[in-house]
């Protein structure tokens, strides 16, 4: 089975949460200022867009596009909250950096606000801070690169070293319902954990995407939340994401990339876009997914490496 292969941007973006790409140092406007104040105000501070924010609340934003349009209409004397753009499209703190890329793109935003769950302003994200983090983060991982060889070196050995018929090493993280907090650190694990054990770059991106999403299926769908089972073996690599609740009623449609389940409130926060499995599918070489209503759900996530050493 021939698989698409994931680049290292294409992991970062997938697996990297947007608190840690955001700009913090928001300038945000009043609804009483007026917008010869606010033409100001982005000439001064060279931007070209603010949120508006009342009582810690994002209420509009007003971009330059409508300072350009208050000057041709001889209305600068009008007042932000006449102008303002609303509702606001926002971006959870929590979600993956791949949340404000598909709005960024696909709905001509230029700026997102990011909140957090209370819904107050925590920073603001643009294609622009979101290169610059994730360039950095790249370049932090490359000089990570040679201090973690020879860790790197002592535990590939472990399938050499262990004699036995059948070796494999397993690993078990439980993740909680609604947790948005601590989402995406059982995936991080994991990726650090195939990255000491020496498995292939390639195969640590598809495995990174692959868990997260299905990490994020726990966090957001399930009542109680799951458990993600890893286990590693010299020739393959198998993931267990499994919960005891509320299962599926239509397998085919949950299937189906766009679809979703999740609530609006999660919606809201930039989760549940309904491209989890979709992504899951693309990255892995095998993807079975069991459930019934009322029930528990098993996903199993297959990778084969010998394949990928034959692809290669």
């Amino acid at each position: 089975m021939t698989t698409q292969q994931i680049t290292k941007f294409e992991e970062l973006v997938y697996t990297t949460r947007i608190e840690t790409v955001m700009a913090t140092n928001v300038i945000v406007l009043s609804p009483n200022m007026s917008m010869a104040e606010v033409k100001d105000l982005m000439i001064a501070k060279r931007i070209s867009g603010s949120p508006v924010v009342q009582d810690d609340k994002i209420i509009g934003i007003v971009s330059m596009s409508d300072v350009i349009r208050a000057m041709e209409q001889g209305t600068m004397n009008s007042i932000v909250s006449e102008i303002m753009t609303v509702p606001v499209r926002t971006v959870s703190k929590d979600a993956s950096v791949m949340e404000a890329v598909n709005n960024l793109g696909r709905q001509g935003h230029s700026r997102l606000p990011v909140v957090d769950q209370d819904r107050r302003l925590v920073g603001i994200v643009t294609n622009a801070t979101i290169m610059a983090a994730l360039l950095r983060e790249m370049e932090v991982s490359f000089q990570k690169k040679e201090a973690e060889r020879l860790q790197t070196y002592r535990a590939s050995h472990i399938f050499q070293d262990i004699a036995s018929d059948d070796t494999s090493l397993s690993l078990r993280f439980v993740v909680h319902d609604k947790d948005f907090d601590t989402a995406g650190k059982a995936s991080s694990m994991i990726k650090k954990a195939l990255v000491r054990l020496g498995v292939r770059p390639p195969i640590v991106r598809r495995v990174s995407v692959a868990v997260y999403e299905a990490e994020m299926n726990l966090v957001i769908h399930t009542d109680v939340g799951g458990e993600l089972i890893v286990e590693i073996r010299p020739d393959k690599l198998r993931v267990s994401a499994v919960d005891h609740g509320p299962g599926i009623d239509n397998l085919q449609q949950v299937l189906q990339p766009g679809y979703s389940t999740a609530p609006q409130w999660i919606r809201d926060m930039g989760f549940g876009a309904g491209m989890g499995l979709a992504n899951i599918k693309r990255c892995s070489d095998m993807m079975t997914l069991l459930s019934e209503p009322g029930g528990g759900t098993r996903l199993e996530i297959l990778f084969n490496f010998e394949e990928q050493e034959k692809d290669d």
